[in-house]
């Protein structure tokens, strides 16, 4: 459906599709209570025991319980839950001789297909989500119609995704003979694998294959060093002039993407002609599956040379790529600072489209209007609520999706097939209405609740500190990409951005501190008064040099093990090592002279 015809939400649910929403959202929540409520985790967990209780009250078996008596349970004795509540049944997975006996039905009926490892870019340490298959008709479908897109005229296809996994969990039966194995992953791969039926002990067959109307073969999707990993698909994707789409899972990752295939223009171009592939770092496994599907191209290396690498040219890509129609990236909240980067590469004619609103835990929207890259449509097969931010943040709060209100913010709670309960996934969204066909929650993406920084008695959120940078733009240049951490360089602190600027720094630069200074003080009137009572700094902005937050990404990426694509850079950086990593790289002060 083109965007034109997507028709705009609207801001109230008519008597209709309030009872169609609600009995949607009731049935499948009856349903996933049914599946899931006899699970180790639900049965062991002391967040359970009210629960536990109420069940054991309403009769001794499933047929005895109508729907309404599990949903007043379910509503009235489980609480908000968190990661912690979590983790010691997940670790059991973990465990040194994992037995089936002990990880069996823990979350949900059976045992994981995988294992998605999550980003880490919230917190130190990375956190695990079991995933298993489930009927078909899943939100899982909606993954992977935006992960394997087919185009519309016989195009290719290049898509930027990892098949890498950070290990495998060997389940075992009491004989210690393998019951099971699957891998830790990223959501992204697990979901690919899983919709695929691309299990593990297939990778020796499947790493030979290339997909119908790929650019790339599979093997490139082994590829663990994220340099390698993206200089490859590009490479393959440039020989292909009938490329139709791009998709890299996240806006940065086609930027970077394309950042390389400019610094080793030369080298692609010699490789496209002679059909000798170059000697990347990392490829040595996959060289001879990717060799026999690399053909010397004479005639498309001189058509690029005769292009030529016009990078300051805006819609560079689109002479490259003359049939390239869509590129899919997520690009909304703090990654929207990648948008003019890519719409310069890109031009207007090439659609920008987000692959949805994803998080390891669950799969929470569809795009609504592929023009919109901040627009999404709840997906039916988890159960969300709204916690109002404005309200105590306890289940008392939280509001079901026929219930919540156009212009409200809210955070997500997910209770899903893969056995989370009322899980905080710390995501701020504003509703912007409701799908006029079906009555679904149409979404905006806000902020991560609590990422903020406290100085001088200001709380900071993660929204303004972004809205703020954007605001210096004009006199700074387009922002790439920023993180902020706490300048005390100088007494009292304040807030450090340190940015990647696209191309060079305007020579207005030096009115960029005071112009977000201005939208901070508008957004938070805390700022202001702290700025009066000099308890807090003006804001300082640090220009790193190009390339850096895509090293960052790099170093992260290799040094987790767990694949290339998932790896993003937090808007409040704490980490002290990361932290010093990006200062060695800082180029200049806005407002100075270059260091």
């Amino acid at each position: 459906m083109s965007s034109s015809r997507i028709p705009e939400p609207i801001p109230v649910l008519t008597p209709e599709l309030f009872d169609r929403l609600k009995g949607r959202t009731e049935g499948t929540l009856a349903n996933l209570i049914k599946t899931n409520k006899d699970t180790r985790y639900v049965c062991e967990s002391p967040v359970f025991s009210g629960f536990r209780s109420a069940l054991d009250a309403l009769g001794e078996t499933d047929d005895d319980v109508q729907d309404d008596m599990l949903l007043e349970s379910y509503r009235t004795s489980i609480p908000l839950t968190t990661y912690d509540s979590y983790e010691p049944f997940v670790n059991k997975f973990f465990e040194r001789n994992c037995r089936e006996s002990d990880v069996k039905d823990m979350f949900s009926p059976g045992l994981p297909y995988f294992m998605a490892v999550s980003s880490a870019t919230s917190s130190k340490n990375a956190k695990f989500f079991a995933k298993y298959r489930h009927a078909p008709g899943t939100s899982y479908e909606s993954v992977d119609k935006n992960a394997n897109p087919v185009s519309d005229s016989g195009g290719k296809n290049c898509i930027v995704y990892s098949l890498n996994y950070r290990q495998l969990i060997d389940v075992q039966d009491d004989e210690g003979a393998t019951v099971k194995k699957f891998p830790v992953t990223l959501m992204s791969a697990g979901s690919i694998r899983m919709q695929n039926g691309m299990d593990v002990e297939k990778d020796p067959w499947m790493i030979k294959l290339t997909a119908p109307r790929a650019t790339s073969p599979v093997a490139v999707s082994f590829i663990r060093k994220y340099r390698s990993f993206l200089l490859m698909h590009v490479l393959f994707a440039l020989a292909e002039p009938k490329l139709e789409t791009v998709n890299t899972l996240f806006g940065t990752v086609f930027v970077d993407m394309i950042r390389y295939m400019e610094e080793e223009w030369d080298m692609l171009l010699d490789a496209i002609e002679t059909g000798v592939l170059p000697n990347w770092d990392g490829i040595d496994h996959v060289l001879q599956y990717l060799e026999p599907n690399f053909p010397p191209r004479p005639e498309r290396a001189a058509d690029l040379r005769a292009i030529g690498k016009a990078i300051t040219q805006p819609g560079w890509l689109k002479r490259v790529w003359p049939m390239l129609k869509v590129v899919i990236g997520i690009a909304s909240g703090v990654f929207s600072a990648v948008i003019p980067k890519m719409r310069h590469y890109l031009g207007p004619d090439v659609l920008m489209q987000s692959l949805g609103f994803t998080a390891s835990e669950t799969y929470i929207g569809t795009v609504y209007n592929p023009a919109n890259l901040n627009l999404f449509k709840v997906a039916s097969d988890d159960v969300i609520e709204y916690l109002d931010v404005s309200k105590k943040e306890s289940a008392s709060s939280l509001v079901p999706a026929y219930e919540i209100a156009a212009g409200h913010r809210y955070e997500i709670v997910v209770t899903t097939r893969d056995g989370m309960w009322r899980y905080r996934l710390g995501d701020i969204i504003e509703v912007a209405g409701f799908d006029p066909n079906d009555g679904s929650p149409i979404l905006r993406y806000v902020e991560r609740r609590n990422v903020a920084i406290r100085l001088g008695g200001a709380m900071t959120s993660e929204k303004q500190l972004a809205d703020a940078i954007f605001a210096a733009q004009d006199a700074l240049g387009s922002i790439v990409e920023f993180t902020v951490v706490v300048d005390d360089r100088t007494m009292p602190p304040t807030f450090g951005y340190l940015v990647e600027v696209q191309g060079e720094l305007r020579a207005t630069a030096a009115q960029a501190p005071a112009q977000v200074e201005a939208d901070l003080c508008r957004s938070n009137p805390n700022i202001k008064r702290s700025l009066e009572l000099q308890t807090i700094g003006s804001p300082t902005i640090r220009v790193l040099r190009p390339g850096t937050f895509r090293d960052y990404r790099r170093l992260k990426i290799e040094a987790s093990n767990s694949g290339s694509g998932q790896m993003k850079v937090p808007a409040v950086m704490w980490d002290q090592t990361a932290q010093e990593w990006m200062l060695q790289r800082v180029e200049r002060e806005a407002a100075g002279e270059p260091i």
